[in-house]
């Protein structure tokens, strides 16, 4: 196997590149299982990423394909809604569809208001599930939602199952809330009202994870996180929550929103909290387009950690922009092809070829970067710009092999693609 295969640790959690992203901030460790298939959320692990379903839950055959989408994608862990009896009573039904079809990843069940019933009333919901996330502002009010949140730790205690506290400021606990206002009225310098905002997003996090703790549930076994929609707001709550607490954390924006704004968004805000070692799991919470694909956000999320040198998902592929020498588009289309048929070979190539994750392609549009760029690339093709001769040389592993010409250069290509897998990386049998 070639050296950069043998450097895979630097990109999946056991080794720093060179001017990488700090060290991770040290957390306790959870662990969020299934069958035989166990994730670990911080402690030194690699990032997490997650997705949620869009799905009526209640339908558990169009949940279960979406899982299935979603964990194909490469969703480590996906959450799904469980909002009524009906979507309770099937939560069972879709881990046991997805077992039949070979799916072990993790099921997180999202409750809000009534999971201490649904837990209670559906035994096998509570039991299908391998993480239970608890929003602490829709639990109940006062004595009542202490009940409530109590419950909901009782069930997990007794499924030995991990949970996710999360806190989303557009559901915090109003009575927290009133608190911190009526102790900032009564500073010598009142905060401004973000601030308080800030600290009762923290604080409600950082206190039920301790009263979850007080009854009974082990600190290893709770996550936390504090969603907001704003960037620097994320930031700032995140930094806070790294200084005070040792829980694994979870990020993302809680709604960021749709196509280009929503990724620009997820990216801002993740890469800075990410850059500075903070963060064990994350999602990227797209609003898809109408009909469009729910596993984009899994995609978006593994190329954030993918291109931050965190992790490695699937090759990926470099391509120039394009400019007045490129007035073909064959370049285009071509990078476009390779791209899309990487990710679908990824599903059965990640495990047949451990180490394939960390192969580049590089497909280029002129002479001018397009024969350096297919050298710094495992494989790289630089085709024929305006005017130029029409040939495209192939390079491998930094060496000038072939010179593809013709009407079946996209045909070609693929084809020392797919041979530079098959001899490059091991078999896994």
């Amino acid at each position: 196997m070639p050296d950069h295969a043998n450097n895979q640790h630097c990109l999946t959690g056991g080794g720093k590149p060179v001017h990488g992203p700090s060290p991770r901030r040290r957390s306790r460790q959870a662990l969020v299982s299934w069958g035989s298939k166990t994730v670990a959320l911080g402690g030194g692990a690699p990032v997490v990423v997650q997705s949620m379903t869009n799905t009526d839950t209640a339908d558990a055959i169009a949940t279960a394909i979406q899982v299935k989408e979603l964990a194909q994608a490469g969703s480590e862990i996906v959450r799904i809604t469980v909002n009524s009896p009906e979507a309770a009573r099937e939560v069972a039904a879709i881990r046991n569809q997805l077992d039949r079809m070979n799916i072990d990843v993790p099921l997180v069940g999202d409750f809000h208001f009534n999971g201490h019933k649904l837990l209670a009333d559906y035994p096998d919901c509570a039991q299908a599930l391998s993480k239970y996330r608890i929003n602490p502002g829709n639990v109940g009010r006062g004595k009542k939602g202490d009940e409530n949140f109590a419950r909901m730790i009782e069930v997990a205690l007794k499924n030995h199952k991990p949970v996710r506290i999360g806190v989303n400021w557009g559901s915090l606990d109003q009575e927290l809330l009133a608190r911190l206002m009526d102790e900032n009225a009564r500073r010598a310098e009142p905060w401004e009202a973000q601030r308080v905002m800030h600290e009762a997003l923290v604080t409600s996090a950082i206190e039920n994870a301790q009263e979850a703790e007080r009854l009974g549930m082990p600190g290893n076994m709770i996550c936390l996180s504090a969603k907001v929609s704003g960037v620097q707001d994320l930031i700032t709550v995140y930094r806070q929550l790294a200084q005070r607490c040792d829980y694994p954390l979870h990020l993302g924006l809680t709604e960021a929103g749709m196509g280009s704004k929503g990724i620009v968004a997820s990216t801002a805000a993740l890469a800075v909290l990410l850059q500075e070692g903070i963060g064990d799991t994350i999602r990227v919470s797209l609003t898809p387009e109408p009909g469009g694909d729910r596993a984009k956000e899994v995609i978006v999320a593994q190329e954030i950690l993918q291109t931050m040198g965190l992790r490695a998902f699937t090759p990926l592929v470099v391509a120039c922009p394009g400019c007045g020498r490129t007035t073909s588009t064959f370049f285009q289309e071509l990078a476009d092809k390779i791209q899309r048929y990487l990710r679908e070979q990824m599903p059965q190539w990640r495990n047949r070829y451990p180490g394939v994750e960390t192969m580049s392609v590089a497909v280029m549009g002129c002479v001018v970067n397009g024969p350096g760029e297919s050298k710094h690339a495992n494989i790289g093709i630089s085709l024929p710009g305006t005017g130029e001769e029409p040939t495209a040389p192939v390079f491998v592993d930094g060496q000038r092999t072939v010179t593809l010409k013709g009407e079946r250069i996209a045909e070609d290509f693929q084809l020392i693609v797919e041979n530079y897998v098959s001899t490059h990386y091991s078999i896994k049998h």
